[in-house]
């Protein structure tokens, strides 16, 4: 597989098998990706891999406390703006209805939302999955330079075959995982990622792109 090949069959896949991941294959695609860049080469990236039973326990006590009704974790970091600008808004409400769509589900049937949301704690079935956190003294570029690891990351493991999901919402789960995990206190999670092989039962739509002439500017000559 090409790199062209890997970005453009790269998606978040919300349905796996439990098909296991071998920690061979996790461990080659984890030390290529530590060179993705960061600047000054902090490299600020903290990366739990879980599987087996621990992933299975942090599984059992996120969907328990999902079933008791319990209050979110508060946030430790903003996911968006409080009001999304045009044409950011436009764009997440665009995915919203491509994603509930796929599903059957609309807009109104909140219960069915919600259950559908609900599958980001269970890492959509995923066999393996990663956390990865960040340093809480360290700034804006730093978490920049987490999404090229996690990119970087997500490319890798479709040359190896398999498919992803990050995750931010994991970090209102963060005191469940931490639980398991044990970090230490300096660092914020940042998010989760599902790994493993995608269940070709999953409903999707793909979603869009922008036009390039929305995001990209030439200047100079051609």
């Amino acid at each position: 597989m090409d790199v062209y090949e890997a970005v453009t069959s790269r998606r978040a896949v919300r349905g796996f098998t439990g098909r296991p991941v071998s920690r061979e294959v996790l461990q080659r695609v984890l030390s290529a990706a530590a060179w993705a860049p960061s600047g000054s080469n902090l490299q600020p990236w903290h990366v739990y891999v879980v599987t087996g039973e621990p992933l299975a326990e942090i599984k059992r006590r996120a969907g328990a406390r999902l079933a008791a009704g319990e209050p979110w974790d508060e946030r430790e970091y903003e996911m968006y703006p409080a009001v999304l600008k045009s044409p950011y808004q436009e764009r997440r409400a665009a995915f919203g209805r491509e994603r509930y769509s796929a599903l059957g589900v609309t807009r109104e049937d909140w219960e069915a939302r919600q259950r559908a949301a609900s599958g980001n704690w269970q890492c959509f079935g995923a066999p393996a999955a990663l956390f990865c956190y960040v340093d809480r003294d360290l700034g804006r570029p730093q978490w920049s330079d987490l999404g090229m690891y996690l990119q970087t990351v997500m490319l890798l493991l479709r040359a190896e075959g398999l498919h992803s999901c990050p995750q931010m919402a994991w970090s209102v789960y963060r005191k469940t995982v931490a639980e398991i995990l044990r970090p230490p206190e300096e660092l914020i999670l940042f998010c989760g990622m599902s790994i493993g092989s995608q269940d070709a039962a999953e409903q999707y739509i793909r979603t869009g792109r922008a036009p390039l002439d929305e995001t990209v500017t030439f200047v100079g000559s051609r």
